[in-house]
């Protein structure tokens, strides 16, 4: 792919998320994450070119979170079938999840800055889509045990990070980190991080689950919510139009509060619920919010 040819923008300003039209006043948009699908998909009951038909005609939404190792290649041909495949079912790529792109945290500085340049395809893929966003996962080669190596951690990332968000930001993309465990899932170190890296289209993605099991997620998520450029609508399971493992009342309240206004991506991602069921009685349940 060359991307200077295929894929390159002007020099532009990444626009936040959370910037909405002035006479759109609803409060948030709801998205589908294709992990939801992603049973029916490893099975080969739907590819990637099918996402955005069925996002449209069997839930009838809109916007579109695609998970790059669900594509079939990332090359510039695949790319333009999925361009055509969005733009004739009338939805929104809002953004793409990358996996497997290198450890954005390595202690060894050619080590992560190669995983910042590994994440750039994505990142022109995601412009040539009109999506706003890429999500990079914050990992290192081992897990931090004490606030000293909690610290070199944040430091990491913040220089990776930067080297994305600065490469992103020429094409008007954003850059958001989900809550994936470790140092991702503690709330300060991830304000520290978006601190260092001081750039206005890097954030996060909070998702309501990837919490450890003592954590207070709850409390977790209120705190994620003011750094946040999308939020993931991470659920397992609904009885009676609620959710059975966590409040999301609670959860959906701390969203609203904290002045988000955007795109709330469904994640289901249960047993007991078939996938389609899952996806659809999510959708019924944050309809109440939009």
């Amino acid at each position: 792919m060359n991307r200077r040819t295929l894929f390159g923008l002007p020099l532009l300003a990444a626009l936040p998320m959370q910037s909405r039209a002035a006479n759109d006043t609803r409060r948030i948009r709801i998205s589908l994450g294709q992990w939801s699908l992603h049973k029916a998909m490893s099975r080969r009951l739907l590819s990637n070119l099918d996402f955005p038909r069925v996002a449209r005609e069997q839930f009838g939404i809109e916007g579109l979170e695609f998970v790059n190792f669900l594509w079939e290649a990332p090359t510039a041909d695949y790319v333009q079938r999925v361009k055509r495949a969005i733009t004739s079912t009338a939805t929104k790529a809002v953004l793409i999840m990358c996996d497997g792109e290198g450890l954005m945290a390595h202690s060894v500085k050619e080590r992560r800055l190669q995983a910042a340049a590994s994440h750039y395809k994505w990142v022109d893929i995601a412009a040539e889509l009109g999506a706003n966003a890429i999500r990079a996962n914050l990992s290192s080669e081992k897990e931090p045990k004490t606030p000293a190596e909690v610290d070199a951690v944040v430091n990491y990332a913040s220089e990776s990070f930067r080297k994305l968000a600065e490469y992103a930001a020429a094409r008007k993309i954003n850059v958001v980190v989900e809550n994936h465990g470790g140092v991702s899932s503690d709330p300060a170190a991830m304000a520290r991080v978006v601190k260092n890296v001081k750039l206005p289209n890097f954030g996060l993605l909070p998702d309501f689950g990837n919490f450890p099991k003592e954590a207070d997620r709850y409390d977790a998520i209120a705190k994620l919510m003011p750094y946040a450029k999308a939020v993931t609508f991470k659920c397992v399971d609904f009885k009676d139009g609620k959710e059975t493992t966590m409040d999301m009342d609670r959860l959906m309240k701390s969203v609203l509060d904290s002045g988000y206004r955007n795109w709330v991506g469904i994640e289901y991602d249960g047993d007991r619920m078939t996938e389609y069921e899952g996806i659809q009685s999510a959708k019924s349940y944050l309809e109440r919010f939009t």
